[in-house]
């Protein structure tokens, strides 16, 4: 894996500590910031795709119309090219959506430092390889994915949301949850006014302190688990 399309849907929802191992790695991403009109480049020169989070749903194309030729691009990406995509939150939705699943508002958001279970086929699988039935996450969505695309394996689930993690084929991954956090994460986030609407409407007032300070106290094996996620993907493009 050389170089690494990302897309991103709002300034502060970047590949995070994905960042540093790519720089460790000698990778090159290129950050294409779709809300900021910037134009969706060609598909070749790249070996893989990550797309992040953000505060818009995919059912909102109307308000942003760029969310057709996002989901276009990842049908292609995937479905055609059979290349290594990794969707988180935002990007795990748009992959469900993109492949003819499902994807809607739940009744409450699932909001904190929280966990997922990995299923019985996550251990045999090839992302999943090397981490634990059980994984602390950050937690930070309304919507979910209620019908997974066809042929798609779950890999992870919670209580509140049954579809925490598929794959499609061999090649495509969607995780609802994040696994990219660096210690500054919250902060940035919590910064965004409709993120903090949203955390204090689960959680309640001032709530982001707290959720800051429970990230950071997990963030040595947050970073562990993110490492071993890279990699596995990583080793899928190689």
């Amino acid at each position: 894996m050389k170089r690494v399309l990302v897309f991103q849907h709002i300034a502060v929802e970047h590949p995070g500590i994905f960042r540093d191992f790519m720089a460790r790695d000698g990778i090159t991403w290129d950050a294409i910031e779709l809300d900021e009109g910037e134009p969706i480049p060609a598909l070749d020169p790249y070996d893989a795709l990550i797309v992040m989070g953000g505060p818009m749903d995919v059912f909102d194309e109307e308000q942003y119309p760029w969310l057709i030729d996002e989901k276009r691009a990842i049908r292609e990406w995937v479905s055609a090219r059979k290349r290594p995509y990794l969707g988180l939150c935002l990007g795990h939705q748009l992959l469900a959506d993109a492949l003819g699943g499902k994807v809607e508002r739940m009744a409450t958001p699932e909001v904190g430092m929280l966990q997922v279970e990995t299923t019985g086929v996550a251990k045999s699988d090839a992302l999943f390889k090397g981490l634990g039935p059980r994984l602390d996450c950050l937690q930070w969505h309304g919507c979910e994915v209620t019908k997974p695309p066809k042929d798609a394996v779950v890999l992870a689930e919670s209580p509140a949301c049954a579809v925490q993690a598929f794959r499609v084929g061999t090649n495509a991954y969607g995780l609802q949850y994040h696994v990219e956090l660096t210690p500054s994460t919250v902060a940035d986030w919590g910064a965004v006014p409709i993120y903090t609407e949203s955390l204090e409407k689960s959680c309640g007032r001032g709530a982001l302190k707290k959720l800051d300070a429970d990230a950071k106290a997990l963030m040595p094996a947050l970073a562990a688990n993110a490492r071993r996620l890279y990699d596995n993907f990583k080793a899928l493009a190689n």
